[in-house]
């Protein structure tokens, strides 16, 4: 239990450093996972 306390700690304080909402959060999550996924797609494919 104690990680996962530190790890919402710490989306919560990259959020407001980064000034962005937990949408904004989602989308840019969102996002990376496509170009994360594609790139891994792309390097076992070939």
């Amino acid at each position: 239990m104690i990680f996962f306390t530190w790890h919402k700690k710490l989306i919560v304080k990259n959020l407001e450093y980064w000034k962005m909402s937990n949408y904004t959060a989602m989308w840019v999550s969102f996002f990376k996972g496509l170009i994360i996924g594609a790139i891994l797609f792309y390097y076992f494919t070939n």
